[in-house]
């Protein structure tokens, strides 16, 4: 069974368009959505996504009306191949049922794979630069210098660590890992 998806991003664009080429290629049953790409929730999709079976063909007018991003489009489009099911995309001419079409979806798994490296390598970057700035990550210390005074000099006088800790607010391991951290 050939199914058909849908999907316009705001209010005044028209779907005629993709309704129609899919009715042309060969479509039963329609799915459509009016929600843009990143909208999470697109209960046509959904109720799409369960209605196919192996065997099935789903088409689309235009990849980009299908995933909200290239890894989203490559995850679904596994998933289709695991569950035998096949994908068209009309514009971008990609058919899973031609060996041109598998092709094309192995070069568009192969560009995906090189973004996620390429943004791996620029989220490292940032980060080595921004700490060469001073920008320090991971969670606050709970424990101030002056706050840790605190508990150092309620320590001298004879409090333990635990009550020390209740006295300020923190865990008793709060405190021993800022005395260690201090120690060393």
């Amino acid at each position: 069974m050939k199914y058909g998806y849908a999907r316009v991003s705001t209010e005044d664009q028209n779907p005629a368009m993709q309704l129609a080429a899919l009715k042309k290629a060969g479509c039963k049953t329609v799915f459509k959505d009016e929600a843009t790409g990143a909208h999470v929730n697109r209960p046509a999709l959904a109720r799409c996504l369960k209605k196919l079976e192996t065997g099935d063909t789903l088409i689309v007018w235009k990849l980009d009306r299908l995933g909200r991003s290239l890894r989203d489009l490559i995850a679904m489009l596994d998933d289709f191949r695991s569950k035998g099911i096949r994908f068209k995309s009309l514009t971008e001419a990609i058919d899973t049922e031609t060996p041109t079409g598998r092709a094309m979806w192995q070069m568009i798994g192969v560009l995906a794979e090189l973004e996620r490296s390429l943004i791996v390598e620029r989220t490292r970057a940032g980060v080595k630069a921004a700490q060469k700035r001073g920008v320090k990550f991971g969670q606050k210390p709970k424990l101030t210098p002056e706050r840790l005074a605190h508990v150092r000099k309620l320590i001298n006088q004879g409090t333990t660590p635990t009550e020390a800790a209740k006295m300020v607010g923190v865990s008793r391991a709060t405190v021993y890992r800022a005395l260690q951290r201090e120690a060393a």
